[in-house]
Order: C-alpha cells, then structure tokens, then sequence
C-alpha cells in the first residue's frame, strides 16, 4: 500500500521524535557515566582531595515559590525558646534592655542568612554521620552499592521518581526473607527531575574513598510524583529505611533501634576486655546480624525508629512544616531551649539516629548494657576493616584509634553539653551536632529558622460553601478543642490514656528522663571547637508544662502524644503518629448508605505501603474519623506478624464523626474537604468554641 503524503510526513515525524528521545537518552547516560568515572578517578587517586555532591537544590525547582511564608519574622530574636517579635525589639532602647537580645543572653537573631545557612544544612549537612553509616553500617557494601545504585538512576534518563527501584546483583537471606538475583528493590528514594542524586543524599569523596551520609531532605522532603518538583518539609512516606538498613553489611550496629538485646544473643568467638577490665566474648556476629535484620523488615515504608530504647517502635517521618507545631517529636519530648525545641529535634537527628556511637557513655544508664560491650558490639563486624574490632582488644581504647572526629565522644561532629554524659530535656543526650568552625547550634538554629519558613503548596481551590461546612463539622464535632488557632494544634501533649494509640512509643523516652540534669547550654556566639570552661547559659523550662513535661518522657504515668498540626494533610498521608491510618484510593466505593469497602486488601500497611500503594489522603481521612472503617484497618494491621513485632495498627485517636455520633455521610466528606484544604494559607479557620 502506497503511503499517503500525510502518513509519510506523520512517519516522519515520529522518527525525527524517536531520534531526538534517542539522542537525549544517549545524552543523559553519557553524562552518567562520566560523572561516575570522575568519581571513582577521584575516589581512588586524589587521597587529599574531599569533595561533597549534592549541592543545595535550585529554589525554583520546588514549590516553596508558591507558598504563602509563615508567621515567622526576618528582624525577630528567639531567646532560647522565647520570640521577641521585630517591632518589640525595637521597643528596646536601653544598654540593658539590648542585652536581652544579645547572643550572651542565648538570643539567635532570624534573618535571611541564618535562614539560608538553615537551607543549606538541611539538604547539605550530614554532621559527618558517611563514616558510621559507609564504614560502620556498610550501607554501600550490600546490594544497594555505588554500581547499581548508578544503574538505576541512569535508567531514570533524567526523569524523576518517588520509588529508585533498584535491580538486585545477588542472592542473598536477610532475616527470614530471601532475596534473588534480578528481584527489584522498591527504596523510597526520591530522585529530582535531572538529577543523578537521590534527594537528602550527600555523596563524599574523602580520603580515598567513596561515602554517603544522610541529611534532613532525605526523610523530611519529598519529590511531587506528577511534577517532579521538590516539596520542602513534606514526607517522605514510602522511604523504606528499614530495609535500606537491613542490606546494608553491618546493620547489627543499629540494634538499639530495634528489640534486639545483643546480651541475650549467644556469645561468638571474638574477645573483648570488658568495663571490669575482664576478658568476655561478644555475640556471635550473624545471629545478631540476622535478628536485628529481622527486626529492621518489619519497619513500613515511611517509618524510622528515633528513640534508641531497645525497643522495636518506629514511628511514621513526620513533615517539617514546624511553625508553632512546638511541642516536637511524637511524643512532645523536644519542648524547650531555642525555637520551642526544633533546634533540640534536630540535634537528635544528626545525633542517636544516624550515629550510635553517641550513645556508649550513657549506655549503662539508659540500656543496661556496659560502655565496652555497646561499643564492641557496634564496631565487631564494621564493614571497613579499618574500623572492625580486632579480637582481644579494649573497646573504647579501639574506638578512640578510628574516630574520624578525635577529641569528641563519638563518630559524629559533635560537642559536649554541660553535665555530659547525662543529659538533658534540652539535648536528651547530652551531645549536640555541631561542625567545627562555626558558633554554638549555628546550623541547627538555622536548620530551625528555615524550618518555620515551610509550608504545603497551595491545594486547588475547593467550594467555599463546602468549606465552611466542613469548618462547622470540624467545630461541631469537637476536634477544634484540640486541633485549634491557625496552626491547628493547642501546642500540648494528651495522655496515652486518654488518645489510647498505641503504648509503645508514647513510653520511648522514660529511660532518657532517668538520666536527666538540669538543661543547659553555651551563648550562641562562642566558637567551636569549645575553648576551655566556655560560659554557660540556664535553659529555662517555663515555655512548657510540667503536665506536659511528664507526658513525653512518661514520668510517672504512661506517657502521651503531642497535639500535631493539621496543616499539609493532602502531602502527609498515612495518619496516626504510626502512620497506621492508611487506605488506598480503590479501597472504598460510595453508594447510597454511604462507602462501603470495594477492595478490602488495600486497608491498612498491609494493603497499601507494604504493598506498593500510596494510601490516598482523602480515604486514610475517612478511616480516621468512621469508626467501622477504621476497626476494619486496624484489624488488617493486626493481621501483619510484622506489624505486629513493630507495635504499629493505627490504633487510637477515638473520635468519630460518623453516623453513630450523629453526623451524616455529607457532613463527613465536607469535614474532610475541609481537613484536606488546609494548605499555606487556609481559606478558613475555625472559631475555638467556648
């Protein structure tokens, strides 16, 4: 058949098109495997040469342009947990009335260069934590490896995505789970539109040898599936850290992080010299390796364990849409010192959750396990020999050989509180992150300051009138009372008791609480490294309740959960401080009587995130407020052996806005119209009722 002028000019069309993808994909694996030979050129003969990739993301390649900024002030001071306000500053005329502000007094002034010092920590600064999770952990010496890790993204071809999946090169058991040659591993690393680093990433070449760390961007940003944009301060709730970890060659160093306790593990055939100064025998390496790895796969994707109390109880990555969300953690435990206790989350991070080195001194104390045996158990099969143990030597002794910041109490950039090693509710461990050569909490404050500038991108406008229906229901039916002002949250802690979510977290902190002194810090002006008896500053404690307080480290009753924000629902999803509340878009069908279940296999982690699924914001919504939706989730989370062992079922949160409480199913679907509107710059917020 003879091909008609049309055809032929539409053919070739479609082969100049074919030729131009062609030549962009050739293009894009060109420059892929170029930059990594430059890498491995670098990594194996420039020794002197220390070179750090990523840089910060371009501004416009996110949705913060479009947000509406927060109530924070550029000109503000936060004096250690307490916000002058810009025009209240200027109030302050006198030479002592000055000193309030000064930096001698512990005040931080918020401006645009601590700000974009703030940003450029958050994506940017790993506090040096490469050396344990590269040399200790060996996150790149199990599958997940420079090679296929490259692989993977290359086959992007520049593309963005919110899953790496990445293709397996070896057999292998983890745990109880066997893996194959060719299996995909779904990571939950997101990767930018064109960049050849998944985000929150920081790749070093340093000293020979190719490194990776973890920053914030890596659990508190996320990439927009449909855009490929960068959303600052959402979640990133299919991060699968547990199995990242599990892969890696030495993840028995994490057991604190898990119900794992190496005492209890038979004993292996490497010796160590004990805290008494006696010969004793460390657990054997893969019975340890294989039951913490046991352990570390039963975390869902988008969970990590922050508490290191021995304690299998990871809680859901939350957002870093932080302005006036204070208390903060799940539990409410960072509550005092400077920004309402964001600069003391932030510190934990870079701290106990991404080097257990930091935990040897007080690892009697909070885990009843002696300094040399937690510390020989950590370093017993590091994945760089460099680091391993040798058998018959003194723990502590070996460590101070290997440590990459000498002179510190742990692998990380860090400084010694006053009262090390206790700690304190100001920094629960008595070590705060700090790099060399800049003041006192410099990058945390402004990791702090840049935090409060986050917010949702703006949701597409929704029906007014369904709206405003939705924001009476939301009174109506009580939530206001808790979930109140504009940031929805009345900054407090409710008893586990009372919210009845599960135990187990909401306990995580009473060992910390044991091991307390009175929080105090250093003036945000002196330099590290510390000088010699650098001048202390009090923390006050009076920003936060006693009641409160005592919630969040369980002193005393069975601890709580802290009150969260409201704003950004439609990124957050999965709910519950567990993320247990999940439900696929699929799952539940509307008809007459209201929505009944279409595919009940998509309810809870089972069905979604453990299955590859997003939950969808709008149904996880519903299933929070409907109790016979919800009995049916927790009921699929019960039914995961997995789950269960990681004490997560979205449990709790009992307050219904339902038939039985007396609403119909309109006033449910304009509540959660309304919940899910809340976006940079709600349309409508609620009166408090009185």
């Amino acid at each position: 058949m003879v091909s008609s002028p049309e055809q032929t000019k539409n053919q070739d069309y479609n082969f100049k098109a074919q030729k131009q993808n062609g030549l962009q994909s050739f293009l894009w694996l060109r420059r892929v495997v170029i930059l990594l030979a430059v890498i491995l050129f670098i990594g194996f003969w420039a020794y002197q040469i220390d070179i750090t990739l990523p840089k910060t993301p371009n501004i416009n390649n996110t949705y913060t342009p479009f947000t509406q900024p927060t109530a924070q002030e550029i000109g503000s001071y936060d004096v250690l947990g307490k916000v002058v306000s810009k025009d209240a500053a200027a109030l302050l005329t006198t030479d002592e009335e000055k000193q309030l502000l000064s930096a001698d007094n512990g005040a931080v002034a918020v401006t645009e260069d601590l700000i974009k010092l703030g940003r450029k920590s958050f994506y940017t600064e790993t506090f040096g934590n490469e050396f344990f999770l590269t040399d200790v952990t060996g996150v790149l010496d199990g599958p997940l490896n420079i090679g296929n890790l490259a692989k993977a993204i290359a086959s992007l071809g520049g593309k963005h995505t919110t899953n790496l999946q990445v293709t397996l090169d070896r057999d292998m058991t983890v745990g109880s789970r066997t893996f194959k040659k060719g299996d995909i591993l779904n990571t939950g690393l997101d990767i930018p539109a064109g960049s050849l680093f998944p985000l929150g990433i920081s790749s070093h070449i340093n000293h020979g040898k190719i490194r990776v760390g973890i920053t914030c961007a890596a659990c508190h940003a996320a990439v927009d599936k449909d855009t490929g944009r960068i959303l600052e301060g959402a979640p990133n709730n299919d991060l699968d850290t547990g199995l990242i970890l599990a892969l890696a060659s030495n993840s028995a160093a994490w057991f604190r992080q898990t119900g794992v306790n190496p005492q209890t593990v038979r004993r292996g055939e490497t010796k160590y010299i004990n805290a008494d100064d006696k010969e004793a025998r460390l657990p054997n390496t893969k019975a340890l390796e294989d039951a913490v790895d046991q352990e570390l796969l039963t975390w869902p994707r988008g969970n990590f364990d922050s508490t290191g109390d021995n304690k299998n109880n990871p809680s859901q990555n939350p957002s870093s849409y932080t302005f006036a969300a204070y208390p903060y953690g799940w539990s409410g435990n960072a509550s005092i010192g400077w920004f309402h206790g964001l600069t003391t989350l932030n510190s934990n991070v870079h701290a106990t959750n991404s080097d257990l080195t930091t935990g040897a001194d007080a690892s009697q104390q909070l885990l009843g396990i002696d300094k040399e045996t937690y510390l020989g158990v950590i370093l017993q099969n590091s994945a760089n020999p460099a680091f391993r143990f040798p058998t018959g030597a003194k723990p502590s002794e070996f460590f101070e050989k290997i440590d990459p910041t000498p002179g510190t109490p742990a692998m990380n950039e860090v400084i010694k509180m006053p009262g090390y090693p206790k700690g304190s509710p100001f920094i629960l461990d008595g070590l705060m992150a700090n790099s060399p050569g800049l003041p006192v909490a410099a990058q945390l404050n402004g990791m702090s300051a840049f935090q409060n500038t986050l917010a949702p991108p703006p949701v597409k406008t929704r029906d007014l009138a369904t709206l405003k229906r939705g924001a009476a229901i939301f009174t109506k039916a009580g939530c206001v009372e808790c979930h109140s002002g504009r940031y929805f949250t009345n900054n407090h802690v409710i008893a586990e008791r009372e919210i009845k979510s599960q135990p187990s977290r909401a306990k995580a902190q009473t060992a910390f609480a044991r091991n307390f002194v009175a929080p105090q810090t250093y003036k945000s002006n002196v330099s590290v490294p510390l000088p010699k008896n650098p001048p202390v500053l009090d923390v006050p404690t009076d920003i936060t309740s006693e009641e409160d307080y005592k919630l969040a480290f369980a002193i005393g009753n069975s601890g709580g959960y802290k009150v969260p924000s409201l704003i950004g629902l439609a990124v957050t999803a999965p709910y519950l401080h567990d993320g247990g509340v999940a439900v696929s878009k699929e799952a539940l069908q509307q008809d007459t009587n209201g929505y009944k279940l279409a595919q009940p296999e998509q309810l809870g982690l089972t069905g979604t995130l453990l299955n590859g699924i997003l939950p969808d914001p709008s149904a996880s919504l519903r299933a929070l407020v409907d109790r016979n939706l919800r009995r049916q989730v927790v009921l699929a989370n019960h039914a995961n052996s997995d789950l269960q062992k990681s004490n997560v079922d979205g449990s709790g949160h009992n307050y219904w806005v339902d038939k039985q409480a007396g609403f119909s199913n309109q006033e449910q679907t304009d509540l959660i119209e309304f919940l899910l509107s809340l976006d940079d710059d709600p349309e409508i917020v609620p009166v408090q009722s009185r």
